[in-house]
């Protein structure tokens, strides 16, 4: 058996675009660097806001292991049932306890390795709920109580500041702290020195002829007029994005982290 546990995180999947590009690498992926567990933030794969019932089921469907979200999660209410339903689906943590759904999530892999996933939501420049840090003290503790030795945190934040603070907080206490929602991946990949990985922003999983994944004639017009434009999703480009972890089993600290970026050549 390996000693070590390799996990791949695909960054924020944006709309059909974003799901089509990650149904064609998944696969090869898996394959080519031994991946044990799967995760993806699926928080705007409904058209760009929210998820539904069955865009859920089919990233369970082609391997997904683990869907982790954000801010966007609550944006079809008709989907909050299934969040209370499936705790392979998170929302933050640190909203207030009387939402729907779960925080955190342990996986085992088909080793029969337990993994530990925490989802948080960043306070700057976003809404004002509950502190992260703490909510992450709580929920690590909670989690090394019941022997979890390998932790990762997808960290839904504004600011690249609050990311970093909250990456050398968490050091060694976590695998592996990753940054979504800003949609642009950073060149800031680590295994800091308590052996954490970490990374400010994985990036996004979608079409990048774009701003962001949205139509950019769209949002120029939104800057432009500063008018409430009706959002509208890019259609060209699709990449795949994301991180690849290894993690020692017995240790639960980072051996590696890599960034990728792949698209199929025209």
């Amino acid at each position: 058996m390996a000693s070590q546990i390799h996990i791949l995180y695909i960054a924020d999947i944006i709309g059909t675009l974003g799901y089509e590009v990650t149904s064609s690498f998944i696969g090869e992926v898996k394959k080519k660097y031994h991946i044990q567990l799967t995760i993806a933030n699926g928080e705007n794969s409904a058209s760009g806001k929210g998820m539904t019932a069955r865009i859920a089921q089919s990233f369970f469907d082609i391997g997904i292991d683990v869907i982790t979200s954000g801010n966007h999660i609550w944006d079809k209410n008709k989907f909050y049932p299934v969040l209370d339903e499936n705790p392979k689906i998170l929302r933050p943590l640190n909203y207030p306890p009387s939402c729907p759904g779960h925080g955190s999530f342990v996986a085992q892999t088909i080793e029969n390795d337990r993994v530990g996933v925490i989802n948080l939501q960043g306070r700057s420049f976003m809404y004002p709920i509950d502190c992260p840090f703490r909510s992450a003290d709580r929920e690590v503790q909670r989690l090394q109580n019941e022997g979890v030795k390998i932790i990762l945190v997808d960290f839904h934040a504004e600011a690249s500041a609050e990311k970093m603070a909250l990456g050398w907080y968490l050091d060694g206490r976590v695998s592996g702290v990753i940054g979504s929602h800003t949609h642009v991946q950073t060149a800031d990949e680590k295994i800091l020195p308590g052996g954490t990985a970490y990374i400010t922003d994985a990036g996004m999983t979608g079409p990048f002829d774009s701003v962001i994944g949205m139509d950019k004639e769209v949002a120029i017009r939104r800057f432009l007029t500063q008018l409430p434009v009706h959002y509208k999703m890019a259609n060209e480009d699709p990449r795949f994005c994301g991180v690849i972890i290894g993690i020692d089993k017995e240790s639960g600290k980072s051996q590696s982290i890599s960034r990728f970026q792949l698209f199929r050549q025209s």
